[in-house]
């Protein structure tokens, strides 16, 4: 037992939990034990701690982790736009990493941001009067830090940078281009970026061969950043796909994050070992790897995305006028059901498989939760024709379900140590993927307690220490005196998802209290009005080295 700081007569804590069964967040067993907290920080763990706090948390029944740390999210604007941010922090969420899949808004210039704000419309929406005060990676961070739910770290995106510098041109990089991507990115990561993201098949990051890729690896390996590559394939090709980002971390040194690390579409049917086995050559060979997963089954990107990427050289205004010209879109039509576009992952397109998730266009609404081929009976179009002109009359901005994954998959992999989670949820939309609401709780729910994929105190681990260990954060992501308070309370016998594919914003069930920087943000189920998060800067918040 530790005991509270010395005092005269004065409170000694600010929050005292008492009684909790705490997984401390490195997969050791649970203990019983009361926390203090003062001043945002854990300042004592052990039995039957004295009192004089503030305010005292019975926390009999209930397990005390760290807060969770979703390691993929696309929050870049609505934490923003909305900082009530109830989705996240109802599920324990207590740190987000932003700026994922190599399209993000910083750094930019305005040319750049207006093309990204047509771009990711589906991933971010467009926010009512939005002020986008801010161009660079510490604009960013500094308007975060006017106050947000949880906090948040960022990845300065690949795709961005090469928007910016080099165009939508489907072309290698010149000397001077590369250089001057270069540097925006150092700078980036001087400014408190975490490391770097890539989006292998969006435009236009995907148009970036592998040395142009190392080379800039090696700038976040000099700055002790990691890279999270969404890469070119995760359906036909995954396994070249992933043996390139190890072959990127090899050559460049740098650390390497595979972001929702999945083996989807009918060619990847039980073929997580594979995969397994790629991560593990790497690992033995001295390649630092992790990886990040979502509990689900059905993956989400936009409707845009699945095209071939030679549709989108020129920008939004040239993709849209190529979906309008029918000697394009009967090329488009042959690659997407006869050959297999980049776009969807080297697969033909199953029209069954892809389900309207959310649309900018009011006059679309109808089309929610419904898939293209569903549409396409209903009145009588070819898929390709209801998928050509939903885009057209919802400027790109539409979302979708893709029904790809496998469950034997996805459980080997959450199994590997390598494995944390993450949500890669997008948060607008008419009926966007529950896992926006749903991802952590599900873990704890299903794969903990309903099928025994992982022991509670492991899964914890995953979701906590694990990631807090990647990002190099010496002080978060466990229970432990120093630390900060970022905390979640549940009930492990009762926690669950309630979030659908039918009612996707439902908020999970069994977490009463969440804390960030010892403040509650959810306070006996309820979001309190506190917006205690903070921008986490690489240069101050993570260890260097680690």
């Amino acid at each position: 037992m530790s005991g509270l700081p010395e005092t005269s007569g004065a409170k000694m804590t600010d929050l005292l939990i008492t009684g909790a069964s705490v997984l401390d967040g490195t997969g050791a067993p649970a203990r019983y034990a009361d926390v203090a907290i003062t001043d945002g920080r854990i300042v004592a763990i052990g039995k039957g701690l004295p009192g004089g706090a503030d305010r005292t948390i019975d926390a009999d029944g209930l397990t005390l982790a760290p807060g969770f740390i979703d390691m993929h999210a696309h929050s870049d604007l609505q934490i923003l736009a909305n900082p009530d941010h109830t989705a996240k922090v109802s599920q324990g969420v207590t740190l987000e990493v932003v700026g994922q899949d190599g399209l993000s808004f910083a750094p930019v210039d305005d040319q750049t941001r207006t093309a990204l704000r047509r771009q990711i419309a589906g991933w971010n929406g467009e926010p009512d009067d939005f002020d986008f005060d801010f161009d660079t990676v510490a604009g960013y961070l500094d308007r975060l830090d006017r106050g947000i739910a949880c906090n948040a770290a960022y990845l300065v995106p690949q795709g961005t940078l090469r928007l910016m510098v080099v165009g939508t041109s489907n072309r290698p990089a010149t000397a001077a281009e590369l250089e001057q991507m270069k540097a925006l990115l150092a700078t980036g990561l001087e400014e408190g970026a975490f490391g770097m993201s890539s989006g292998l098949t969006y435009t236009p990051g995907m148009f970036a061969d592998t040395n142009e890729l190392v080379e800039l690896c090696k700038v976040v390996a000099q700055y002790n950043g990691y890279y999270s590559p969404h890469q070119r394939s995760y359906g036909k090709g995954a396994v070249e796909a992933y043996a390139e980002m190890v072959e990127v971390a090899r050559l460049s040194g740098c650390a390497l994050h595979l972001t929702h690390a999945t083996m989807n579409f009918e060619p990847n049917r039980g073929r997580a070992g594979d995969l397994l086995a790629l991560i593990d050559e790497g690992l033995a060979t001295g390649i630092d790897i992790t990886t990040d997963t979502y509990p689900y089954l059905p993956g989400a990107t936009t409707l845009a995305a699945i095209l071939p990427s030679w549709t989108s050289e020129g920008g939004p205004d040239a993709l849209l006028a190529r979906l309008r010209d029918p000697a394009d879109r009967e090329r488009i039509t042959y690659e997407l059901e006869q050959v297999g576009t980049d776009g969807c992952h080297g697969c033909v397109t199953d029209w069954r498989t892809i389900e309207i998730g959310g649309v900018k266009n009011p006059e679309l609404a109808d089309a929610v939760g419904q898939t293209i081929e569903a549409l396409a009976s209903q009145t009588g179009q070819r898929p390709a024709d209801v998928f050509f002109d939903i885009l057209i009359r919802d400027n790109l901005a539409t979302t979708i379900l893709q029904h790809v994954g496998h469950e034997e998959n996805v459980q080997a992999i959450m199994k590997h140590p390598s494995h944390t989670g993450g949500s890669d949820a997008i948060l607008v939309g008419g009926k966007p993927h529950p896992r926006a609401w749903g991802t952590f709780p599900r873990y704890l729910a299903h794969y903990v307690r309903e099928l025994g994929v992982l022991e509670l105190a492991d899964c914890v681990h995953h979701l906590t220490g694990r990631p807090a260990r990647r990002l190099g954060l010496t002080d978060r992501g466990l229970v432990r005196e120093g630390c900060h308070a970022d905390l979640v309370l549940f009930d492990p016998d009762g926690v669950r998802d309630t979030a659908t594919f039918e009612n996707p914003r439902q908020q999970a069930e069994g977490i009463p209290w969440v804390l960030v920087a010892g403040t509650p943000v959810i306070e006996a189920g309820v979001r309190t009005e506190a917006l205690p998060g903070k921008a986490l800067r690489r240069t101050t918040d993570a260890e260097k080295g680690v």
